[in-house]
């Protein structure tokens, strides 16, 4: 049998002559493959972008066109699929043509049944083979990428399992997280562990942009588009095209951008400003941001298409105060660096130090804390850090006791219960849900507490 498999391979039959295809689909499925045909390559295609062909038998000649166009396009749709060129007109240029752009082996017809058979079993071991390679290849990229996100708090351990599960898949990633938590590097993560590593990786930061010149960024621009145009210019999203685009702070785009950027993403392709055409591109796009979208799509500040076609996998990342664990991994990482910058020999943390960086609350997050520790390498006089190399504020807490500030007041009981849930809730960003579940109540009493309309 051609495959041994528990779910058997996916054979697509690409052949216009109706007879011949269902010949071929009947000697595939007596092997123990799953067979499909089509009859165009337009049709093929299709089959082909839903994401389960495994191995590919093709015509040279069909109605729409050559199946040479069809192995091109099959090879970087996706260059697992192993592929079998057919044709009635054996010429030994179409052979070569055909391997040369990526067909695994050539059939003549009239093919006979044991030799298409033989073709199948080569063609399925292949297939095997290269699933197994990208397996491994897929593996290593995924744990040198997942190197980057330091840490040990099970929060972590979920992102970098979602990381894993979801770096080859083409669907857009919104990472959600207060300011310097770390979401650029979970989009570069998701960017290293996935076969678009090898191609760009293009950041925005759609805050640090001037809304007028956001636009011509993003998109691009023909010469004369505008007075300044002097030539075309390619946006960040052709720039990343093959690859990656990380569109940071996606929360403070404003709305126009927003239905252009919906547009984009489910067209595939951007038409440059002062163009006539559009372009098609091939980025995955990963968005990022510190707001609460939910309430700013409630709010009519975010458009609710647009958060959902980005949203079609969402990473949340806790501040780092929601994950004590990941402070002196953290902490150890960064002193690492900032020695062998400064080439100074520090040992490490002393206990009081260590002591300080977990007492701290961290309001800036994994950015704070970088800065704190290249701040205390520069300030060092000894091999191991004190508390006093550290910076002023890290040693003051970074908000007020809630209880003693409720005594002082003489709040009573619905005042202190109302700023508990206001502080678990901003300790979660704002999600409803999250904070509801911490405090073991359901989102209604949360908006019920805070004096919101259901």
């Amino acid at each position: 049998m051609a495959s041994t498999n528990r779910t058997p391979m996916h054979l697509l039959v690409v052949e216009d002559d109706a007879p011949l295809a269902e010949l071929f689909v009947g000697i595939a499925e007596k092997r123990g493959l799953r067979a499909s045909r089509a009859a165009t390559i337009a049709e093929g295609r299709a089959r082909i972008e839903a994401g389960d062909v495994e191995l590919l038998l093709s015509d040279m000649r069909l109605p729409d066109g050559s199946g040479i166009d069809l192995i091109e396009w099959t090879r970087k749709a996706d260059p697992r699929i192993v592929i079998l060129a057919v044709t009635a007109f054996g010429s030994i240029e179409i052979a070569v043509r055909a391997v040369r752009q990526g067909a695994y082996d050539f059939l003549t017809k009239p093919i006979e049944p044991a030799v298409l058979g033989v073709a199948l079993d080569r063609a399925v071991e292949a297939r095997r083979l290269r699933g197994e390679v990208e397996a491994l290849r897929g593996a290593l990229a995924t744990e040198s990428a997942l190197r980057g996100i330091i840490g040990k708090s099970r929060a972590l351990a979920d992102i970098t399992s979602i990381v894993r599960r979801v770096a080859d898949s083409p669907a857009t990633v919104l990472v959600t997280g207060p300011s310097g938590s770390g979401k650029e590097l979970v989009a570069r993560a998701l960017h290293e562990a996935s076969r678009r590593k090898d191609g760009p990786f293009v950041a925005v930061n759609a805050a640090a942009i001037p809304e007028t010149l956001l636009e011509s960024e993003l998109f691009g621009y023909k010469k004369g588009a505008f007075t300044d145009a002097r030539q075309d210019k390619k946006g960040l999203f052709v720039e990343a095209d093959g690859g990656t685009l990380f569109l940071d702070e996606i929360g403070d785009l404003p709305l126009v951008l927003q239905a252009k950027i919906l547009r984009v993403l489910e067209e595939r392709e951007v038409r440059p400003l002062g163009a006539t055409r559009s372009v098609p591109i091939d980025a995955r796009v990963v968005a990022a941001t510190n707001h609460d979208l939910r309430k700013a799509v409630k709010e009519g500040r975010f458009r609710e298409d647009l958060f959902y076609r980005l949203a079609v996998i969402e990473i949340a990342i806790p501040p780092l105060r929601d994950r004590p664990e990941d402070i002196l991994p953290l902490a150890e990482h960064f002193l690492g660096r900032a020695k062998a910058r400064a080439g100074h020999e520090i040992q490490g943390f002393s206990g009081a130090a260590a002591r300080v960086l977990m007492a701290y609350d961290w309001p800036g997050n994994v950015r704070e804390l970088e800065n704190a520790v290249e701040r205390a390498v520069a300030l060092a006089q000894d091999e191991w850090l004190s508390p006093d190399d550290l910076p002023p504020t890290v040693h003051k807490p970074s908000t007020p006791d809630l209880f003693a500030s409720a005594a002082e007041r003489m709040m009573t009981l619905e005042e202190v219960e109302r700023a508990y849930v206001k502080h678990v809730l901003e300790r979660f960003g704002g999600n409803k849900v999250r904070a509801a579940a911490a405090l073991g109540i359901n989102r209604r009493t949360i908006q019920r507490w805070l004096g919101e309309e259901e």
